[in-house]
């Protein structure tokens, strides 16, 4: 990856995020990357990768921490309840990747 300055590393993860994990409502599936959220858990990720302790444990931990607004707002949900377990999968074997390239 050779990538060294932090925003092109966060820049790249959140793409790689946007574009391979979803929200799944009513078997709707949108992309982090429409929904505005890959920057966001880019960011909230990173510092597990920069402290090489990418784990699923701490990826739930994080995912938990994310408020999704719902029905215009009136509602709050963690993203981790968005997200079927393929796309929780799928996170972990992406920022497992950026770990090791790191």
């Amino acid at each position: 990856m050779a990538k060294t300055n932090t925003t092109e590393i966060l820049e790249a993860l959140a793409s790689e995020i946007g574009e391979n994990v979803y929200i799944d409502i009513a078997k709707w599936h949108l992309y982090l990357s429409n929904a505005k959220l890959h920057t966001v858990v880019a960011e909230k990720m990173y510092p597990l990768l920069t402290s090489k302790s990418v784990d699923e444990d701490q990826i739930i931990k994080v995912l938990e921490s994310i408020p999704v607004k719902i029905g215009g707002g009136k509602r709050e949900l963690p993203l981790i309840d968005l997200l079927p377990l393929q796309c929780q999968v799928n996170l972990v074997d992406i920022l497992e990747k950026y770990q090791t390239e790191f």
